[in-house]
């Protein structure tokens, strides 16, 4: 009775890891029936180039939208005017008063910056515009008694009074050549604002102040010119 028993459960037992096997054998061949019923949309679930895809072609469409937008407004295009190459570094040059200087360009418009870069040739004021550019290009330089010793271009502009209208002054940065010619001089008491120059015409002002009269800072003299296009 008790063989009977064991082996009943034994042949129920073979019976069950058949029926395990048969069933994990259906649901392998069931999802694989699923897959590929609906292989297309899991292909486009699963694909990353699909999703970014259609995220980058949104923001294609909307920038080329903007772009063809922009397009469509008339544009004016300036010529730009050509300035001769020059191998020179960054200086002025005034031929009438022989002054043939480096251009400095301070770190800032602090006084210390500007007060040690004035020892190394004239000073770029860094709160006007580039040479060569519309509006006002300010140019610094200290000034000297005659027959002052030539140390730390301490004499530059001692003989800027010199200069009258129509007089040639060259600046050389970023090596181009930019001719300016002088259309003006006038002074200023200390503390004075400098008069507003016309700027009508996208005209490019040089405008180089020092001390007057030279080694006394009592006032201020100023030579404007303007470039030569």
């Amino acid at each position: 009775m008790l063989k009977e028993k064991n082996k009943i459960l034994r042949k129920l037992s073979s019976i069950k890891k058949e029926m395990e096997k048969f069933l994990r054998i259906f649901i392998f061949l069931f999802l694989i029936v699923i897959v590929i019923l609906n292989w297309g949309t899991l292909k486009e679930m699963f694909n990353y180039k699909t999703i970014y895809g259609d995220m980058l072609s949104s923001l294609k469409t909307k920038f080329v939208s903007e772009k063809e937008i922009a397009l469509s407004v008339p544009q004016i295009k300036l010529s730009e005017p050509e300035f001769e190459f020059s191998d020179k570094s960054d200086s002025l040059e005034i031929p009438k008063i022989e002054i043939y200087a480096p251009l400095v360009f301070p770190k800032s418009s602090q006084k210390n910056d500007l007060s040690k870069s004035l020892e190394q040739g004239v000073i770029f004021y860094p709160e006007s515009v580039l040479p060569g550019e519309e509006g006002i290009t300010v140019i610094l330089g200290h000034s000297a008694p005659s027959n002052w010793p030539k140390i730390n271009y301490d004499w530059v502009f001692t003989r800027i009074n010199e200069l009258n209208p129509g007089d040639e002054i060259f600046v050389y940065f970023n090596h181009r050549k930019y001719p300016y010619q002088i259309t003006k001089k006038f002074f200023l008491k200390r503390g004075e604002e400098i008069p507003t120059v016309d700027l009508e015409d996208s005209k490019s002002v040089l405008l180089m102040l020092s001390c007057w009269p030279p080694g006394v800072d009592y006032k201020r003299i100023a030579v404007q010119a303007e470039l030569e296009i």
